[in-house]
């Protein structure tokens, strides 16, 4: 591409339920914020088609298991299912989870090929967009009771 174009949101939900492994989240597209109004639109109507499919999400289980009372960090598998533009596809995604005082955070770095969610980059644009886009996602983790 001929530039970087970055995107960021603060409106990811997540759950985990720590005996089992299994871990869900999921990100409103149209929540994701660009540096450029007019970015946000084209990524929003042109590529996203957000209005058909509102979210993307990820629903699968984190091994190996965590001591969540232990102060550590942990080198995680996610494996599931992650659907981005209403295509579900199989991922095994690396994580690292970082447990201290009693609060855990996640993050992962992953790369997403648009072909595999169906997204469509119009010919016009297809030499300054990605083919393929890095995800990075980091969250705080808190226990409930």
């Amino acid at each position: 591409p001929i530039e970087d174009i970055k995107a960021s949101s603060d409106k990811t939900s997540a759950v985990l339920i720590s005996k089992s492994g299994e871990f869900a989240f999921q990100v409103p597209i149209k929540s994701f914020e660009f540096e450029k109004k007019l970015m946000q639109e084209h990524f929003n109507e042109n590529y996203m088609e957000s209005d058909q499919y509102p979210v993307a999400a990820f629903k699968g289980t984190i091994s190996p298991n965590v001591d969540w009372t232990k102060n550590a960090e942990y080198a995680v598998t996610a494996k599931g299912t992650l659907t981005i533009h209403g295509v579900s596809k199989p991922r095994t995604i690396l994580a690292k989870i970082l447990i201290k005082d009693g609060s855990a955070t996640i993050s992962s770095a992953f790369d997403v090929a648009c072909v595999d969610h169906n997204i469509k980059i119009p010919t016009l644009v297809f030499t300054k967009i990605a083919k393929i886009i890095s995800v990075k996602v980091s969250g705080n983790l808190n226990p409930k009771p």
